[in-house]
């Protein structure tokens, strides 16, 4: 049974990070403590950031936080993002909270029991028996995966409403005592947003297909989380883009022969953005001409890399340009995974 795309909504938090302010600040806190941090530096002016948002003020990098703080701070951002998201998502589908049936809620930078749909409950007025699937650790492949979950309860249920929500407030996870190199990375890089769809096999809206998810064995070392006694450290391994240039191909032929698709289908690759060397390295691997991910890079340019809400704003940019045709949306996570979902928009 085909399942529809019936709304989509997202939502960035109030503080502004240009990149600029960003290194600036890095460079203050970070720069005594980490001999190499002006060998990195340029990185900033090369990423393709030029704006982020933040949950928290630029201020609150000044000193170091622990454990309880980064937590607290997160449930607080994270329950914004996601009543903004959700409710920019369900206008777009003229529908009503009391209308959902089912909410997934995708978020892996930050822990929260209950969780972030519990929290958000009263103001959101769902009903009472609303069905809840809090999914936790897909990192920037979780927007992907998290649609696809979403896609299939829908497929189960007919006439549901599905509500997903991907939430993601990377900057809690900033680390200021702890000197790496994929800690500055972060700095440059990441933000935070929201993004959040409605899917029902009622409705007229883009289709979607059922997502697929490639898992190269041997890689839990290329990204995810660091935990220790101070919080989440992020893994972000510097081979990623080589990594995407040498495997991201077979990885997306399988997907598609999976869906019945091969690659002379598709009119786009909707991919998520997880920087400008990444970008690049999708180009290449798919064979896409040169700087043809322009929604990608404009995405990137305007809010960093958003973890796993990132992918479902760069949807929303090519519906807004009115893309049509066969499309794949693609994203790598922690895993190491890929990640696809098919969707066509007529």
């Amino acid at each position: 049974m085909t399942v529809y795309l019936n709304g989509l909504g997202t939502a960035v938090p109030p503080h502004i990070l240009p990149q600029t302010l960003a290194e600036d600040t890095a460079r203050r806190l970070l720069g005594p403590r980490y001999s190499q941090f002006e060998r990195l530096a340029p990185s900033f002016a090369t990423s393709g950031v030029e704006t982020r948002y933040s949950v928290v003020p630029i201020d609150w990098f000044t000193h170091d936080k622990g454990w309880r703080e980064r937590s607290a701070t997160y449930v607080e951002g994270a329950t914004e993002l996601f009543i903004n998201a959700a409710r920019a998502a369900l206008d777009d589908a003229g529908l009503r909270a009391d209308q959902v049936d089912t909410v997934v809620t995708v978020s892996t930078t930050g822990i929260a029991t209950p969780t972030l749909e519990a929290r958000a409950f009263t103001r959101m007025g769902f009903r009472r028996d609303i069905q809840r699937v809090p999914v936790f650790g897909l990192g920037c492949a979780g927007g992907v995966s998290g649609l696809g979950i979403a896609q299939q309860l829908a497929a189960a249920s007919p006439g549901s409403n599905v509500l997903m929500v991907s939430v993601e407030a990377c900057s809690v996870s900033f680390r200021t005592d702890r000197m790496q190199k994929a800690d500055i990375i972060a700095t440059v890089l990441f933000g935070d947003g929201a993004a959040a769809a409605v899917l029902s096999t009622d409705g007229q809206g883009p289709e979607l297909g059922v997502a697929r998810q490639i898992l190269w064995p041997d890689t839990l070392d290329i990204m995810g989380w660091d935990v220790d006694e101070v919080g989440l450290g992020v893994i972000f391994d510097r081979s990623i883009p080589d990594f995407v240039t040498s495997n991201l191909r077979e990885a997306a032929l399988k997907a598609l022969g999976l869906s019945g698709l091969s690659e002379k289908d598709i009119t786009r690759f909707v991919c998520h953005p997880g920087g400008a060397k990444v970008v690049t390295a999708i180009e290449q691997a798919l064979s896409l001409a040169p700087d043809s991910l322009t929604a990608e890079r404009d995405v990137l340019r305007d809010f960093g890399n958003m973890s796993a809400p990132t992918v479902l704003f760069v949807l929303k940019q090519v519906l807004e340009r009115n893309q049509s045709g066969q499309m794949m949306l693609a994203a790598l996570g922690p895993g190491f995974t890929g990640a696809f979902l098919p969707l066509k928009i007529k």
